[in-house]
């Protein structure tokens, strides 16, 4: 069989074309395969410097675990943004608070209208721990801002004892206080 030579020449100039022609598109290969090289390596070193490094903790979950380990009867709930929430007998509710605006780290405490020396001395242990003061100051300033409140001073104390900012609220049928220290402090 006889192939024409019109059909068979275009596709053997072409052949011919491809093979004798200088490679298109040599230096981009090498370019991609350095490029991918390099993200291997980097890829690589992130990780093994993710596994090198220590993990940390936040202040607040030491703050939190600390406190669950040396009271008695308290427990850490969960966490929400910056605010880890604590339950105990003697309080209606507990949170510890990192980091807000004109603060670095807040406890709030909320019981009864009428707090017990239960609550009191709670408070002032807490505040102890996460303040690093001792628990016989932080057990008074507890105790005098929320003796404060009352028909003379009324429903909302703000006060100032070594060093921490107190402010007691009071409601009908709760009374609560929010103990900070300063940024700058």
């Amino acid at each position: 069989m006889v192939v024409p030579a019109s059909l068979g020449a275009p596709l053997a100039l072409g052949a011919r074309r491809r093979l004798n022609a200088r490679p298109k598109g040599l230096f981009i290969m090498i370019f991609k395969l350095n490029v991918r090289g390099a993200i291997l390596v980097a890829a690589a070193i992130t990780g093994l410097v993710t596994l090198a490094s220590p993990a940390r903790a936040d202040r607040c979950d030491d703050s939190a675990k600390e406190l669950a380990n040396q009271v008695e009867r308290l427990k850490v709930n969960f966490r929400a943004a910056n605010i880890v929430y604590l339950s105990h007998p003697a309080a209606k509710e507990l949170s510890v608070g990192c980091r807000g605006d004109r603060y670095s780290i807040e406890l709030y405490a909320k019981g009864d209208r009428k707090p017990t020396p239960e609550f009191f001395s709670l408070v002032g242990s807490m505040a102890a721990i996460v303040f690093t003061v001792t628990k016989d100051d932080t057990t008074t300033g507890a105790t005098r801002c929320l003796k404060r409140m009352g028909l003379l001073r009324g429903d909302k104390v703000v006060m100032r004892y070594r060093r921490l900012n107190m402010e007691c609220t009071r409601t009908k049928t709760d009374a609560s206080i929010a103990i900070t220290r300063g940024k700058d402090e």
